[in-house]
């Protein structure tokens, strides 16, 4: 993934860009984000794209070019089709339920726990043991997903806890006797 800066990001139609003041805004069907670009990175727009340069020759303008090109690109796939992570509650007695901008999660504790969604992120229960975390900003959406595992990470034993629905959880041997 070398150079990946030097490739132009397509601006899809219906989508407005706008470069002003060292940031960048992009609006969409879905919503607008917002983000300030690097002070070592140029960016340019022209017919239908986005071309990103180094201010420097030096290394680290180069990386910093590249991080903020995949940045705006993930900015632009989220106005428009927007992001989503799914997790999977494993265990007995385990459940979710979406109830407007709050999740209530059972996961074993003696209490259960609320969990409040942040702005601009969506949260559905299709089934009692099934979260979908859905939003236009990437960041915020793996953050969100992130801090619902972290309640009770998957354990190496049984493999009971919070996981992704892509994640593969290693299982340990019980001790033998």
């Amino acid at each position: 993934m070398a150079k990946a800066w030097k490739n132009p990001v397509a601006i899809p139609s219906g989508i407005e860009v706008g470069l002003a003041d060292g940031k960048i805004t992009v609006k969409g069907a879905k919503g607008a984000l917002q983000q300030t670009l690097h002070p070592s990175v140029d960016v340019s727009q022209e017919e239908g794209a986005l071309l990103f340069s180094p201010r420097d020759d030096d290394r680290k303008s180069k990386a910093m070019t590249g991080t903020m090109r995949a940045l705006v690109r993930n900015m632009l796939v989220g106005v428009t089709n927007g992001f989503e992570k799914k997790l999977q509650l494993v265990g007995v007695g385990y459940r979710a339920q979406a109830q407007g901008q709050a999740l209530n999660l059972n996961l074993g504790f003696s209490h259960p726990i609320d969990y409040k969604v942040p702005e601009g992120i969506s949260i559905e229960t299709p089934s009692q043991t099934e979260v979908v975390v859905k939003g236009i900003d990437k960041q915020k959406v793996g953050q969100v997903a992130a801090e619902i595992r972290a309640f009770r990470p998957p354990e190496p034993y049984k493999g009971k806890g919070v996981r992704y629905a892509d994640e593969h959880v290693v299982r340990k041997e019980a001790k033998k006797k």
